[in-house]
């Protein structure tokens, strides 16, 4: 089941015709972290499966809690899944 997130996540990219940038300024965060949630997306639909998070991915999640971009339960969860 996706989260209103996920929808509006999914609503800007299809609208932008996959313009990652354009879905980068519209969450207003940076590129890496646009592509991040997208990915996850990605997963969580069954399209891609899930990659081991790389150690630079571990210190972007824990930069996206840090800046209140992404609750704990939401990192642990990627944690897990990959």
């Amino acid at each position: 089941m996706l989260t209103d997130e996920d929808r509006d996540v999914l609503r800007v990219f299809l609208a932008s015709r996959g313009n990652m940038k354009e879905l980068e300024r519209h969450l207003g965060v940076s590129y890496p972290t646009a592509r991040a949630r997208f990915d996850a997306l990605l997963v969580k639909i069954g399209i891609e499966r899930p990659a081991a998070p790389a150690p630079s991915a571990r210190v972007e999640l824990m930069e996206q809690v840090a800046r209140g971009e992404i609750g704990i339960e939401d990192a642990l969860k990627r944690l897990e899944t990959s």
